[in-house]
This record gives C-alpha cells, structure tokens and sequence, in this order.
C-alpha cells in the first residue's frame, strides 16, 4: 500500500475514524450476537468462545486474501513466529479476557470509561520508547479533553457510584493496559513483518486461544442460522479491517498521533447502539461527547502542522 496515505494528515484521519466506526459498530453488533446466540448475561466463558470465533474468522479473513495477493504467509524466522505468537496472546487473548470478565463484573458505564484509559497509557507508553513521540502539554490536554468527551457520553447515575473491584474495574483497567502496550509491540514487528501477515496471525492465534480456553471451562456458542452467521462473519470482517488498518498507521505514525483516535470509539458505539437498538439518538450528551473528542484530536495532532508552517517561516525569512 502507498506509504502516503497513511502519513497524511487527512488520510490519517479518515482512515482512524473508519477503525473507530467499525470498532464502535461492535457495541450493538455484540449485543445482538448474544440474543442471536442466546448467551446469557453474565456467561462469559460462552462470551469467551463466541468472541473468538470472531477473531478466528477475522483472521482468516486477512490470511486469504494476503495469500491472494502474494504475500508468503510460512516465509517466516523462528523469531517472527515468536513474536506474532506473544503478540496474538496479548493483543487479543489477554486483552479480551480481562475485559470480558471484567464487564461481567462491573457496569457497562464504568466499562466503556475505563477502557478508554488505553489511549492514556499508548501515549505515555510511547514517551519512554520512541524519542519523537515525548508527552507535552497538548498532547495531555487532548487526552484530558477526549477522555472527558468518553465520560459525558457514559454519563448515568452508574458513575456515582466508586466502587473498585480487582475482578471488575481492575481487569478493565489491565485490559487497557495490555492494548496499548502490545499496539506499540505490533508497531515494533511491522518493521520487519508485513502488516497484513502480523493483523491475520494476531487475530487467528488469539481467537483460537479465547476459542479453545472458553470451550474447555464449559462455555459454549449454538443456534447457527443465517441471520446469526451473517453477523458473526460481520464482525470478523469489521475486525480484519480495523486491525488492518490500524497496524498500517501505527507502523507509518507516531503512537500518540494514532491512538488519541480511540476515544471515537466509545462515542460511535454509543451513536450506533441507539441507532441498531432503537434507543433515542439525539441526545443533547452525544453531541457534547463528539465535540470534546474532535478537540481533544485537534490538540494531539495540530502540533505537528504548527512545528512544519514554523518550518517554513524559517526557510523563507
């Protein structure tokens, strides 16, 4: 693919809120993939299996078609191997074993808020790994003003309560945390991998391990039929797609510019499942919400646009 459009700035932004968009579809996607299903609230070893079938079929996905286009997908060193093996256990099994279980023991408000904590530990992540990408006060000041976009979209009576658990909010939290370090590792294996191979590699490993481990506790996924298939090969497909897309831009782009985008995702699930689930949509909240992220975006990244017209400046006088 064209490395340039993945280091635009517009392109850059297009192709961040599509990923969102198809990652926040999933809200109301999952939702209705447990009725479908008829997985009970609170089975989550069922969850467990049912999200990685998606995963494995996401993965599948990306396989297929990188081998349609050439790409050598058993070309691979002993370590590449290693490497897409621990980023498939991270990056999809661990992160979504702790935040299924950890949904299961918390609310769904306190779960979508804290969960958007992984943009917070990407850039403070990427400060101590990459020279380039160091925290500054704009960068902190969007991640402040995204996050408080995320909590005025969530906001209920549920935030009153502060409550902490070790199994609920805190496996939310590891969650958060497990994505935003193993983005950066992915970003680390683009250097030497194709991104189509680490995403279908990444999602394969980590549905199969989700798949296996919620099969062998007692979960289960049945009433295969054709409006219940069709949404679970959705899901796959919105997956293969979003990962994709998002190793592409963290390979070619700093961490920070990249993951501040995730603070969209909450609000687009949100807009969607009102939209799917035939809830009220116009809220007065969800527009205050999608105004705070879209600031919080412009600070994180308009930096970058000041430093090149400075640039400029200097050149010319």
């Amino acid at each position: 693919m064209d490395k340039k459009i993945f280091t635009n700035n517009k392109f850059i932004a297009a192709i961040a809120a599509l990923c969102c968009l198809l990652w926040g579809s999933a809200y109301p996607a999952v939702k209705n993939g447990y009725i479908l299903f008829n997985i009970h609230k609170g089975d989550v070893q069922s969850e467990l299996v049912f999200a990685g079938y998606r995963f494995i079929i996401a993965g599948l996905m990306v396989l297929i078609i990188a081998k349609i286009i050439g790409r050598k997908l058993f070309k691979l060193s002993k370590k590449d191997i290693l490497g897409l093996l621990g980023l498939g256990i991270s990056q999809t099994s661990l992160q979504y074993f702790f935040f299924y279980i950890g949904l299961a023991n918390t609310t769904g408000v306190k779960g979508s808020i804290l969960n958007s904590l992984g943009t917070f530990f990407s850039v403070i992540l990427a400060h101590f790994i990459y020279k380039n990408d160091k925290l500054n006060k704009r960068k902190i000041l969007g991640c402040i003003v995204g996050f408080v976009g995320v909590m005025i979209v969530n906001f209920s009576s549920d935030l009153i309560n502060i409550s902490f658990t070790v199994k609920g909010e805190g496996f939310v939290i590891i969650a958060a945390f497990v994505f935003a370090a193993s983005a950066i590792y992915s970003k680390k294996l683009s250097e030497n991998i194709d991104v189509m191979l680490i995403t279908g590699y990444n999602l394969f490993i980590g549905g199969v391990i989700l798949a296996v481990f919620g099969l062998a506790n007692g979960g289960k996924v049945t009433h295969f039929e054709v409006s219940s298939t069709s949404l679970l090969i959705y899901m796959g497909f919105l997956s293969a797609v979003a990962f994709s897309l998002w190793t592409l831009l963290l390979k070619y782009n700093k961490v920070g510019k990249v993951s501040i985008f995730n603070f969209l995702v909450p609000v687009f699930g949100t807009v969607l499942s009102s939209i799917f689930l035939r809830e009220n949509i116009l809220e007065i909240k969800n527009f205050i919400a999608l105004i705070f992220v879209c600031i919080g975006i412009w600070f994180v990244n308009r930096e970058k646009d000041i430093i090149e017209v400075n640039t400029t400046t200097e050149k010319i006088s």
